[in-house]
């Protein structure tokens, strides 16, 4: 299922580590790990934040993806499933009872 993470991060404790180069080496391997549709990395409300689009094969990569999060720069974290205009347009036609 196609979900977006949200992924805000605590200034001080994100300070520390892309000053130890932690917050790279992490986010690294959770691109390697997920190979996302799209990734973005912004400043949300003075925090740095990374918004990810990618492919949950399952229900269990919940605690895989959202620990580094939580353990290497204290994330504020939010999964949701989420379309593409694709699964919008099918969804539509179901309700309008075509094919």
């Amino acid at each position: 299922m196609r979900m977006m993470l949200r992924a805000t991060m605590d200034t001080a404790l994100a300070n520390e580590q892309v000053r130890s180069g932690q917050v790279e080496s992490m986010l690294r391997q959770m691109m390697e790990q997920l190979q996302p549709e799209a990734a973005y990395f912004v400043a949300e409300e003075g925090r740095r934040a990374a918004v990810v689009v990618f492919d949950m094969q399952d229900p269990s990569q919940v605690p895989v993806v959202c620990e580094p999060l939580f353990l290497t720069v204290g994330a504020e974290v939010t999964l949701q499933p989420c379309m593409d205009m694709e699964d919008l347009r099918r969804g539509l036609a179901v309700l309008a009872g075509r094919p």
